[in-house]
C-alpha cells in the first residue's frame, strides 16, 4: 500500500508509491555521449572562456592557459549580473529589483569528462575547496546574502556542456527552499532545543535501514520522505551552518564520501543524469544552532508532472529503505586511478 510520508524540516509530505516501482536495476536511461563536439571546457581552449576568477595550476603556469586542474570563470549566459544596485522598488502590490548577483562556472577538471564520479578523490577535493573559496570571496560584497552551488549531470538533468563542472549562483535574496529549511528548523529548535539535522542522524544511525555510508564525520543517507528514487544527502556530524567554514580536514573526508557516494549511484543506476545541490546558511548571519550545511542528490529517474506542480506532492515510486539497502550493497574502490574517458584530448 502507499505511504504518505511527511518531510520533518519543511512539512512536505511525499507519496511513497512501491507499486509504481520497477526494480532497481530497471532504472536504465539513453544517454549520448558526442566525441567530436567542440568543448570549450577542455584544456587548451580557456579563449573560449571568460577569464578565470580562480584556478589551481602548476607551478609556473599562466592564467587563462594550459596547467590547471580545477577553473571558475563566469558564466557567459548569467542568471544575474555582478554590475549594479540592487534599487529594491514597489510596483502596486508588486515587489522588484534589479538582477544583481553572481553567477559562475567551476569547471572541474582539464581533460574531457562527463562524469565526477570517474575524477580522483584529489581533484574531487579541489573542486569541494574551490566552492569553499568563491564562497569566502564572494561574502565581502555586502550585496550578497546567499551562495547556491549546484550540479546538473546529463541532459536530463539541465546540463548544457558534457564536460564535468558545477555552478555557483550567489544573489542578494534567500532562495525559498533554503528559507523554508531554515524556517522549519528553528520552528524545531525553538520548541524542543535541539538541532533537527542532530536528531535526524541520530534516528537514521539508530535505525540503520535508510544508510548508504557512515564515516567519522558525515552520514550519507535517503532521507525518509525521499522525494525522488535514490534521493540521497551528505550531512557532516559536527554541527556547522556555513559551508565556507569547512575546515581543511572536512575537505578531505568529503572528497571522499563524494566520490564514493557517485560511484555507487553510478554503479546501481547505470551512469544516471543527476543534479546535486549544496545548501548553506546565508552569508548575512551568524552561526545557526538550528539550520546545518547539507547536500542533496537527485538522480533523474523519473519525471515531475502536472500532478507534482499542483499538488506540491511528489510520487517516488522507490522505498528510501530499500534504495538505501540497494546502495549500501554496492562495491567501489576510490583508490583506483581516475578514470579518463576515451574522448580525453
Amino acid at each position: 500500500m502507499p505511504e504518505l510520508r511527511k518531510d520533518p524540516i519543511v512539512g512536505r509530505w511525499v507519496i511513497i508509491a512501491p507499486d509504481r516501482a520497477k526494480r532497481p536495476e530497471d532504472f536504465t536511461h539513453e544517454f549520448k555521449t558526442s566525441t567530436d563536439r567542440f568543448d570549450p571546457f577542455l584544456e587548451g581552449n580557456e579563449e573560449s572562456t571568460p577569464p578565470e576568477i580562480l584556478a589551481y595550476r602548476e607551478p609556473g603556469t599562466e592564467p587563462n592557459g594550459p596547467g590547471w586542474r580545477v577553473r571558475v570563470v563566469a558564466n557567459k549566459f548569467p542568471a544575474l549580473q555582478i554590475e549594479g544596485d540592487i534599487d529594491k522598488r514597489g510596483d502596486g502590490m508588486y515587489d522588484l529589483m534589479n538582477g544583481v548577483g553572481a553567477h559562475e562556472v567551476v569547471i572541474e577538471c582539464p581533460h574531457r569528462e562527463t562524469n565526477m564520479a570517474d575524477l580522483s578523490v584529489d581533484n574531487i577535493r579541489e573542486v569541494l575547496w574551490a566552492y569553499r573559496d568563491r564562497l569566502v570571496d564572494l561574502k565581502r560584497d555586502p550585496r550578497l546574502v546567499h551562495g547556491l552551488i549546484f550540479k546538473n549531470k546529463g541532459a536530463a538533468a539541465g546540463a548544457s556542456l558534457e564536460h564535468s563542472h558545477s555552478q555557483l549562483i550567489v544573489s542578494s535574496v534567500v532562495p525559498i527552499t533554503v528559507w523554508e529549511e531554515m524556517s522549519g528548523s528553528l520552528e524545531f529548535y525553538n520548541f524542543r532545543g535541539r538541532c533537527i539535522y542532530d536528531d535526524m542522524i541520530q534516528q537514521e544511525l539508530a535505525n540503520g535501514s535508510r544508510i548508504v555510508l557512515d564515516t567519522p564525520g558525515f552520514v550519507v543517507f535517503c532521507p525518509f520522505a525521499s522525494r525522488f528514487p535514490f534521493e540521497t544527502w551528505i550531512v557532516p556530524k559536527q554541527h556547522s551552518s556555513h559551508y565556507e567554514n569547512i575546515p581543511r580536514q572536512g575537505i578531505e573526508e568529503l572528497g571522499m564520501v563524494m566520490k564514493t557516494v557517485l560511484c555507487k549511484l553510478k554503479t546501481a543506476l547505470d551512469d544516471p543524469p543527476y543534479n546535486y545541490v549544496l545548501h548553506s546558511a546565508p552569508f548575512d548571519s551568524t552561526e545557526l544552532p538550528h539550520y546545518r550545511w547539507h547536500i542533496e542528490i537527485f538522480p533523474r529517474l523519473t519525471r515531475v508532472a502536472g500532478f507534482e506542480w499542483g499538488s506540491g506532492f511528489y510520487i517516488n515510486p522507490v522505498m528510501p529503505e530499500e534504495a538505501a539497502e540497494f546502495l549500501r550493497d554496492i562495491e567501489v574502490d576510490i583508490e583506483q586511478p581516475a578514470k579518463i574517458s576515451a574522448a580525453a584530448s
